[in-house]
């Protein structure tokens, strides 16, 4: 259980930090490319994570 949760924490933690970076870089955000930044942050995140995983194991 302990895992899940830390798994959870850092997708969200990476998601947040993306999309953060995105609407910053972007400018001026309307609906639709704050939910495309998102979705991209979002499978980023994903490989972020594994990256990282990938990293560890070495």
């Amino acid at each position: 259980m302990a895992r899940r949760l830390t798994t959870g924490a850092e997708l969200i933690g990476w998601w947040a930090v993306l999309t953060g970076l995105w609407i910053v870089l972007i400018g001026p955000v309307d609906t639709l490319e704050w939910a495309v930044g998102a979705g991209a942050a979002l499978l980023a995140a994903g490989a972020a994570r594994g990256a990282r995983r990938a990293a560890e194991r070495r």
